[in-house]
């Protein structure tokens, strides 16, 4: 059964900026999260992971690009109620190095 976010987050209102992604239970560092974007040829293709998380300057998660994806992982502990963040870089398809 397809489900479009893992079970320890959820998407709630956002002080950085619209609605973002938080965690509903302590998630333990470097947890993956799950796979955040599909790199399809020259398109990034967010998935309900990706398209949720908001930036941030000093994150609490990063992300990992394998050949044709991005995985968003947690850098350390992430408390119940915190907000997912990672930090966005401006073009993700030309350094794949992190995604937004």
């Amino acid at each position: 059964m397809y489900k479009p976010l893992p079970n320890n987050v959820a998407i709630q209102p956002s002080e950085i900026e619209g609605v973002g992604l938080f965690a509903v239970e302590d998630i333990p560092a470097h947890s993956n999260l799950g796979i955040s974007h599909h790199f399809l040829d020259d398109k990034l293709i967010r998935t309900p992971l990706g398209g949720f998380y908001n930036h941030s300057d000093d994150p609490n998660c990063y992300t990992v690009i394998n050949n044709d994806y991005a995985e968003l992982i947690t850098l350390h502990e992430v408390s119940a109620g915190e907000e997912l963040t990672a930090t966005y870089c401006i073009n993700p398809l030309s350094t794949r190095s992190s995604v937004g």
